[in-house]
């Protein structure tokens, strides 16, 4: 079954609640896009020009430690976010991605959609509020680690 860029932001539960206009403004900063198994989607330094709504697959965000190579820090799944730094000066990605398995995602132009939030601050504030959420998990989930790692508490 096809689906329109429109219903699949509409349906995503990361857009919940968006007014109509700010989803038809978003599909037009989106296209679908699709890795293949272990293809890295971005490296750390790169520029961050783009975000992504995984719709199908599995990726890892890795840190490169020197000496011992690349460490997962995070999977991101179905329906859910990866990246954030096209959100912030300097735009730069600050971990690799890399798939795990074959995996489709929408893929969001950041220069589009930071321009169409300058554009609209309503739409600004709702893309932001979003995003710190997402910020806000993947700290968590960060802190979780570090404890289990080094034999915290949580």
């Amino acid at each position: 079954m096809i689906h329109s860029l429109e219903s699949i932001i509409r349906n995503h539960e990361f857009f919940h609640g968006l007014e109509e206009k700010y989803i038809v403004f978003i599909a037009g900063c989106a296209r679908n896009v699709r890795f293949e198994e272990n293809q890295y989607i971005f490296h750390e330094g790169d520029p961050a020009e783009r975000f992504y709504f995984i719709r199908e697959g599995l990726v890892s965000i890795e840190l490169m430690i020197p000496h011992k190579g690349a460490s997962t820090l995070h999977t991101v799944r179905d329906g859910e976010v990866l990246g954030w730094s096209w959100l912030a000066p300097p735009y730069r990605w600050h971990f690799d991605a890399r798939t795990l398995r074959s995996t489709h995602a929408l893929d969001f132009d950041g220069e589009c959609l930071r321009r169409k939030c300058e554009e609209d601050h309503h739409l600004g504030y709702e893309v932001l509020k979003r995003f710190a959420n997402v910020v806000s998990e993947r700290l968590d989930a960060a802190r979780l680690q570090l404890l289990d790692l080094y034999g915290g508490h949580a």
